[in-house]
């Protein structure tokens, strides 16, 4: 059963977010400040964090970073107010995977750490239902494009995404993604060369109808600065202007193999 921390120092949101957190299934635990959050993550490591920004004794915002630090793939979903845009920012520039702004829906919230859990592998409890969830990417029309599927992998150039593994290697390293910029990766690479806008990348990638669009772009920089030779000039990762992002895949060096053909299977690193 998945694990969440849930770090706010207000007594009465923490009750509620951790009694509609268990009463969906999940384990939930509650710190009040920075340093007994940092504490309780170390003592009982937990399978995703609802953050609030504002902590005494350690902000949310050097929390986030403390945690991504030791544990970058640990999904952090941050409570914010309506006046806190640039702390929202700057948390999803330093590893949160997605907000909730207060006041909030916790039926919302537990749907949002629900889908966060689902993309990291952890178990939820009652799975929600197929509304609830966004839409599994389809495969690219057309057999050309690099990015294809062997074994359950996805390929482009030195790049290799591995979903079974929840796994990411480029030219034999392996890249520490966060769930949201591995779901984004995976989205892409499974629509190579299509233009997708923000709106269309929040529908397939977070399934929400509607939030802050700024939110994708700060996942599209950070990828890129994993993803990309040079992030500054971005050569896969391209941003389309007026319109959205495109993926361009890699071309193939003549008389190398497909990717197909020289997948070694989950796990392996191409």
């Amino acid at each position: 059963m998945a694990r969440v921390l849930v770090i706010d120092d207000d007594a009465t949101v923490a009750q509620v977010v951790v009694a509609y957190l268990e009463r969906a299934g999940v384990v939930a635990e509650h710190a009040a400040d920075g340093p007994a959050a940092l504490a309780a993550a170390a003592a009982h490591p937990p399978d995703a964090v609802v953050l609030d920004l504002m902590l005494p004794g350690i902000d949310g915002l050097e929390v986030c970073r403390r945690l991504r630090t030791t544990r970058p793939d640990l999904p952090v979903l941050m409570l914010t107010a309506r006046g806190e845009e640039e702390d929202r920012v700057l948390g999803l520039q330093i590893g949160a995977d997605d907000y909730v702004v207060k006041p909030f829906s916790p039926r919302e919230l537990v749907l949002r750490v629900q889908s966060l859990l689902r993309r990291a592998g952890a178990a939820v409890g009652p799975a929600a239902s197929a509304s609830e969830a966004p839409a599994a990417p389809s495969p690219p029309a057309g057999g050309s494009a690099p990015a294809q599927r062997a074994a359950g992998a996805l390929y482009d150039g030195d790049l290799r995404l591995d979903p079974t593994a929840h796994r990411v290697v480029r030219s034999g390293t392996e890249l520490q993604l966060t769930v949201r910029e591995f779901e984004l990766l995976r989205w892409f690479l499974t629509h190579p060369g299509q233009v997708h806008d923000r709106e269309a990348l929040m529908r397939g990638v977070w399934g929400w109808e509607y939030g802050d669009q700024s939110t994708v772009t700060v996942h599209v920089r950070r990828l890129r600065e994993k993803v990309e030779a040079d992030p500054s000039r971005p050569k896969r990762l391209v941003t389309v202007f007026g319109v959205g992002y495109r993926w361009d895949p890699t071309p193939s060096a003549p008389g190398s193999p497909s990717p197909a053909s020289s997948a070694s299977g989950p796990g392996g690193d191409a």
